[in-house]
């Protein structure tokens, strides 16, 4: 019996002191090659920049011609509002015109989010 209770309280230890989950830039970086082909840093880029986008207000980029939805969308670009948009666009902003359904795992958007956070 006291053999259980010590390993019951050593797992709840171990467990307490560890981090739930830590993003994975480098993984981040690899999913958003999908991304990469409408983002990119040009002008002309049929996607906006995303250099910055931690933080940054939704269609504020001078070069871009953003759609309505988004312009309407007035967002920050939190990592909650980021986190919400890249699991599912279309839920977040209706109406938006990115041709992109979301990542439907949580971890690989904390990837992506995280590899976003570099993008200064």
């Amino acid at each position: 019996m006291r053999l259980l209770i010590t390993g019951a309280f050593l797992g709840a230890v171990i467990c307490a002191g560890a981090p739930a989950f830590a993003a994975d830039v480098n993984h981040g970086k690899q999913l958003f090659t999908a991304c990469a082909a409408c983002h990119t840093e040009k002008a002309d880029a049929l996607g906006p920049s995303l250099k910055g986008i931690v933080g940054r207000k939704s269609a504020s980029l001078e070069d871009f011609r953003y759609s309505n939805a988004m312009k309407r969308a007035n967002l920050t670009w939190t990592e909650d509002n980021l986190k919400e948009y890249l699991s599912d666009p279309q839920a977040k902003v209706k109406g938006n015109r990115m041709p992109f359904s979301g990542f439907s795992n949580a971890n690989d958007v904390a990837d992506v989010i995280a590899y976003l956070q570099t993008l200064k």
